[in-house]
């Protein structure tokens, strides 16, 4: 297993945290909520009907052992979602909306997060992006002082891999897996300047607590400091000053082409005395585009495992699911959901 994700389970163990699953009619989620309770992940629910829950589990050729069953129909359950939605969006819910809202799996699971009878819910095997960015934006909100939802994903490149050995991991040649954050390649499709600052603090604070790393962010750009000139190079400068305002304490640099962010050698002759030129952990892309596509890049390519989009910004934790993972990605990203979660506290 990775070195970082095995580290992400301990910090879970560590403070097991509740956690929703809001898909219980899909045989990986299923799966995955068993494997979760099994290893101590978490305290793992099932959000749905029990009975779909108990078949689906034996169509997988497993048993709901140490996995609670949460009913989203039951009465008490729509009344409380109801309630909750009523106080999210006030009048702004027709009563057919409402009604059928109030008994969706997504959207109780979210209710039950934002009244802190659970920390987590993560959901999107099934159900679309869409769906579950509703539920967590109407039912739990963002976090204070922050103004959008964007998301991250942690790409891990193992050792000897050709993307490890590439960047010359950890010094040793690509003997050491290495571990980026990516961000946004999931949410926001074209951030502006102030929208890029904001993810980049976000997610430099979640490479820090996944990977006990120092973060070292990059803005990343066709151009580096000051090679080209353009509207889109403009909004990265503004973006890389107003982040090193927010938040001084944290490093940052920008605009970096990729290499001159990734590679030592680059970094030193494009943007020389720079603490993250060459050592970039955590990049930042200008638009969803380019993230989107690096990722994929970097996944297919250089061998990287992909784990996300984890969302960041959300005032409690929630997550989606790519609707093409496996029993094992929903066991992954749930875990570094609940880890995010614990590290909340």
């Amino acid at each position: 297993m990775s070195v970082t994700l095995d580290r992400i389970r301990r910090l879970a163990k560590a403070q097991r945290q509740r956690l929703l699953l809001a898909e219980a009619d899909d045989e990986r989620v299923v799966r995955a909520a068993v494997k979760l309770a099994r290893e101590g992940l978490a305290h793992v629910s099932l959000v749905g009907d029990p009975a779909v829950a108990n078949a689906t589990a034996r169509k997988s050729g497993t048993t709901l052992l140490g996995v609670e069953l949460i009913d989203p129909a039951a009465a008490s359950a729509v009344e409380r979602t109801r309630a909750a939605l009523k106080a999210a969006r006030g009048d702004r819910l027709t009563g057919a909306d409402l009604e059928r809202y109030a008994i969706d799996p997504v959207f109780h699971a979210a209710t039950l997060v934002r009244e802190g009878a659970a920390d987590a819910f993560v959901a999107g095997a099934v159900r679309t992006t869409a769906d579950v960015l509703r539920a967590a934006f109407w039912l739990i909100g963002l976090a204070p002082g922050v103004k959008s939802v964007s998301s991250f994903f942690l790409m891990v490149l193992p050792p000897g891999g050709p993307g490890a050995a590439a960047l010359g991991a950890g010094g040793t040649g690509g003997t050491k897996e290495k571990v980026l954050t990516f961000a946004d390649c999931g949410v926001l499709p074209d951030p502006d300047a102030a929208q890029l600052a904001e993810l980049a603090c976000l997610a430099a604070e979640h490479h820090r607590a996944l990977t006990q790393e120092v973060p070292h962010v990059a803005f990343l750009s066709f151009s580096t400091r000051g090679s080209a000139e353009h509207a889109r190079v403009n909004k990265v400068r503004e973006a890389l000053a107003l982040a090193r305002a927010r938040r001084p304490d944290l490093h940052f640099d920008g605009e970096l082409q990729a290499d001159a962010a990734l590679v030592p050698a680059v970094g030193e002759r494009k943007a020389p005395g720079s603490v993250v030129a060459g050592h970039a952990n955590v990049l930042i892309f200008p638009d969803l585009d380019s993230g989107n596509i690096g990722y994929k890049l970097v996944q297919r390519l250089g061998g990287a495992a992909a784990y996300g989009p984890i969302l960041q910004g959300l005032a409690r934790t929630a997550n989606d699911l790519s609707r093409g993972c496996s029993s094992d990605d929903v066991v992954e990203v749930s875990t570094i959901a609940c880890a995010l979660a614990a590290a909340r506290d």
